[in-house]
């Protein structure tokens, strides 16, 4: 199944460059000012080949230790780097427990930002996106097709550039300090976790460190609330995509399900249990390891009985990193497997490229057929 690219849009910035953001009424405003029934149109989207959004449960997802990645028992974290890049190559998502972050920190990012998706409109609406590059973005997102078709996804959500810049809203004044911590905390973690994978494929960590510069790793926090939805079977959270980046690390409260994710072309309801967070594998990860890591397709469905709001922080490269095949392993596999670019252009053109257009990372790979031989 092809990985559709998420980006899409209906408005233009001062550039003229098309982008997907739009701030009118909030999604929780619309459920807050009246007894909806019916979807509004707007929100109604189609999936390619319908609307089905049933999925499999799946009790087979990898779980890894990361106290283990960072044991100083050479054996323990040993197997603990084995299971990751079976994770990373098998799957493309899993499941990290004995993570580190505190409780009592996840769970102070979840009330303040719930607090700021409760502001009134008129004071979210101050941080309007005017470009793909806003530093802090809130609002809406749209979805335009080849066809020319656009929707508007059900969810209200907030973007934030933390690094190497750091931004944040003003309100609610708390937010700051704790997304600054938690940012903080997840950044170690990938180090450590891309520190593993090159420790899998051979490559010399310092090598991967520089190649990437990681000192300066861009990294976003998006929080994304999903208020209930009267007809959830003709809408979407998200459609299915695929991930930029090396890792993005996803938190949820309460193992509430709506993340599925597609293993040959099946879906799977990803439920986590108690005291984890999910780890997607990004595209610029799967780039780089040509091919070893697979970065997974997911998308979020919606519900009519309940809200869900979930954090994902995104981590890549530095932005202005040319992004390839590791050197060393094209040397070693005889050929790359991807076309390099540039990071930031990579994000940027996948944020304003029709849903169901080719994605950026397929037309990233390099077909054998092309060479010679």
């Amino acid at each position: 199944m092809a990985a559709a690219a998420v980006s899409k849009t209906s408005s233009a910035d001062d550039t003229g460059i098309n982008h997907p953001f739009e701030f009118n009424k909030s999604v929780q405003s619309i459920i807050d000012s009246s007894d909806l029934k019916h979807l509004p149109s707007k929100y109604n989207f189609e999936l390619g080949g319908g609307n089905d959004t049933s999925a499999t449960s799946c009790e087979s997802l990898p779980v890894i230790d990361y106290s283990a990645l960072t044991s100083m028992d050479p054996q323990r974290r040993s197997k603990a780097v084995v299971e990751l890049a079976r994770a990373c190559t098998d799957w493309g998502v899993f499941f990290l427990v004995n993570h580190g972050l505190p409780d009592e920190l996840v769970a102070s990012l979840f009330a303040t930002l719930r607090e700021f998706f409760s502001l009134p409109d008129d004071e979210k609406k101050q941080y309007a996106g005017i470009s793909t590059s806003s530093p802090i973005v809130c609002g809406n997102f749209n979805v335009k097709t080849t066809s020319n078709q656009t929707f508007t996804l059900w969810r209200d959500f907030l973007k934030i550039h933390v690094h190497p810049e750091f931004h944040c809203p003003s309100k609610p004044e708390p937010l700051r300090d704790i997304v600054a911590e938690y940012t903080g905390r997840v950044r170690t973690m990938v180090r450590e976790m891309v520190g593993a994978i090159a420790e899998s494929m051979e490559l010399d960590r310092d090598y991967v460190e520089e190649a990437l510069e990681l000192k300066s790793s861009h990294q976003k926090l998006g929080a994304h609330f999903y208020p209930p939805c009267p007809q959830p079977d003709k809408t979407i959270g998200l459609p299915p995509h695929n991930d930029t980046g090396l890792f993005t690390i996803l938190a949820i409260r309460n193992g509430e399900p709506g993340l599925q994710t597609d293993r040959q072309g099946q879906w799977f309801e990803v439920i986590p249990p108690p005291n984890c967070v999910i780890v997607n594998v990004g595209e610029h990860l799967e780039i780089f390891s040509n091919g070893r890591c697979k970065s997974d397709l997911h998308r979020v469905v919606v519900n009519r009985e309940r809200e869900r709001l979930t954090v994902a922080v995104g981590n890549g490269p530095g932005s202005d990193v040319m992004v390839g095949p590791a050197a060393p392993l094209v040397e070693r596999d005889g050929r790359a497997n991807y076309r390099s670019m540039n990071y930031r252009e990579y994000t940027e053109f996948k944020c304003i490229s029709a849903y169901n257009s080719m994605s950026m990372l397929d037309a990233q790979k390099i077909l054998s057929t092309s060479f010679n031989v």
